[in-house]
Order: structure tokens, then C-alpha cells, then sequence
């Protein structure tokens, strides 16, 4: 990627996989499907069973070869969230509530300014956070031991 392109990559992304979209451009305008993976070094999103293509795959060791149907990449710029309470094509907002938790909320012309829950595939890991202790973790006691005092100045190094 040239550094033009890396210029254009989305820092704040609102949109997330599990997001039901509409598709507002291509050969699938206009219908709807759920966000399957966002690719982000590329801005692209792959929604399923949308943009589907065929793909000549060549026969290897332990799997067969032949033509199959996959879902191609679609821009971020060519797929829209469904508003939850309209149904239809909206915007997505930031705001924060009372309590200090920052939601997402519909915005633009005909939308409801409805809460976009977070979708349940998120909260799911695909990794397990480890709960054994390994070689390389620091131990907890030396964690916590107080090393520097502020006022008496103890245990800055001599310099």
C-alpha cells in the first residue's frame, strides 16, 4: 500500500461485524445482510452473502480443487447501517448517556436517534484470556512493591 492509500485508512470506525447493512452500491443494491468481517487495513467489509464471485481454486494437498462462490470485499463507503427502529438506512453517531457509557445512535434525515446496540458476536472471544500463570508473567508480589516514594525521593537512581 502506497502511502496516498494508508492517508484514507478510517481511524474511528463505527461501523462493526455483526451489523445488519444495507448495501447502497453494486450488482446487490439494496438488499440487506449481516457484516461478516471488516478488513481495515483496506477499509473493505465482507457482508454475507452479498458480492459473491466465483473463484478458480487449484487442487492441492488436503483440499480439492474447482470453482467456488465466496463473498468479495465491498468498501465501507458502499454499505449503510440499518436504523433498529425504522429499518432504514442511517448514519451512526457517537453520544454518551448520563452514566458516562459512550453508545452508538441513528443520525441523519428520517432517522429515529435510536440506540445501535452493540452486536452479541463482539462480546464472544475467539481467543481465551489466559488464567494459568507462564514463564515470562511477572509475579503479582513484584507488582505490586512500592519501589519509588515521591516525597523522601527513595529509590531514584544516582546519576
Amino acid at each position: 500500500m502506497g502511502w496516498k492509500a494508508a492517508q484514507k485508512l478510517i481511524h474511528h470506525w463505527k461501523i462493526l461485524r455483526g451489523d445488519n447493512v444495507i448495501v447502497t452500491r453494486g450488482k446487490d443494491r439494496g438488499e440487506t445482510g449481516m457484516i461478516k468481517r471488516v478488513i481495515r487495513s483496506q477499509n473493505r467489509v465482507i457482508v454475507e452473502g452479498k458480492n459473491l464471485v466465483k473463484k478458480h481454486i487449484k487442487q492441492g494437498q488436503g483440499h480439492e480443487g474447482g470453482i467456488f462462490t465466496v463473498e468479495a470485499p465491498l468498501h465501507v463507503s458502499n454499505v449503510q447501517v440499518l436504523d433498529p427502529v425504522t429499518g432504514k438506512p442511517c448514519k451512526v453517531g457517537i453520544k454518551y448517556l448520563e452514566d458516562g457509557t459512550k453508545v452508538r445512535v441513528s443520525r441523519g434525515q428520517g432517522a429515529s436517534g435510536s440506540i445501535i446496540p452493540r452486536p452479541e458476536i463482539l462480546k464472544i472471544r475467539t481467543t481465551p484470556r489466559p488464567t494459568i500463570v507462564g514463564p515470562k508473567d511477572t509475579p503479582i508480589d513484584l507488582v505490586v512493591e512500592k519501589t519509588y516514594d515521591a516525597k523522601t525521593g527513595k529509590g531514584m537512581p544516582d546519576l
